[in-house]
Parts: structure tokens; sequence; C-alpha cells
């Protein structure tokens, strides 16, 4: 893997991050929402990421391949709707209550969203590491010529 490749990698994983962290706020922000467009309440987000490029994981375990696979990545493929139901809660004073004071709330758990927002932080820190870590080493490299 080349410098510029290694520093593409950690790129496009801090785009794919910085998007799943957008999602996750705005999941946040609509925890109470019970009425979008649809006039249905606010589904949850996930986002789903996949590797750039076709290769195949069997042929990462080949030894005579490993020269010709060039890492390009990864991105999202979609960002789809959790299709859990919604919460029913009692609260005949929404105005959005059934004839029975039954609301359907959104299926955004809190806790949920944090915890995945911490695992994005995480993530993205980690390539944050990786990239300094790869100008670090071209840094070296480049001392070892003089």
């Amino acid at each position: 893997m080349g410098f510029f490749s290694a520093l593409n990698s950690s790129a496009s994983a801090l785009t794919a991050q910085r998007l799943r962290m957008d999602i996750i706020a705005e999941n946040i922000a609509n925890v109470n929402t019970t009425r979008t467009e649809n006039g249905t309440p606010y589904r949850r987000k996930t986002v789903i990421f996949e590797a750039q490029g076709d290769v195949p994981f069997s042929s990462y375990l080949s030894n005579a391949s490993r020269q010709l696979i060039k890492s390009k990545g990864v991105r999202v493929s979609r960002i789809v709707e959790d299709q859990t139901p919604f919460k029913m809660v009692y609260d005949p004073g929404h105005p959005d209550a059934d004839e029975n004071g039954i609301v359907q709330m959104p299926n955004v758990d809190v806790v949920t969203e944090m915890v995945n927002m911490i695992s994005a932080t995480r993530a993205y820190e980690a390539n944050v590491t990786a990239i300094n870590a790869t100008k670090s080493m071209a840094e070296k490299a480049l001392e070892i010529g003089r």
C-alpha cells in the first residue's frame, strides 16, 4: 500500500464516519417528532457501509494477490430507515393522540444513539491517528534521504 492510498483509505473512512455522526445527530434531534411530511412519526435512520472496489475478502488470504490489491477505502452504500415499530405512549393531551389517547412516537432510543455516536467518534479518531502515523512515516522516510 502506498503513501497516498493509505491516506485515501483513511480519508474515505473519515467522510463515512462523519456522515454516520450526522445521521445519528438527526435521529437524536427527531426523538420527539410525531409527524413528518408523510403524516407518520420520524423513523430512525442507519448508515450502511461497504468497501470501495470489488475485491472479495478471500483474495486477501492469497499471498500472490496481496501485491495486486490496492485499498480503496470505505463508502456509504445507502441510508436506510429502521422498520422497528413505533413506540406507543399514552398522552391524551397530545395533538397527535388517537381516540384512546395513544400517541405513536419515533422508534429512536437515545441511549442506543449515544452508544453509536461514541462508536463513530472512536472510529473517526482512529482514522485521524492512522493519517498522522502515515504522515510521520513519510517524514521519517524523507529524513533518511538527507
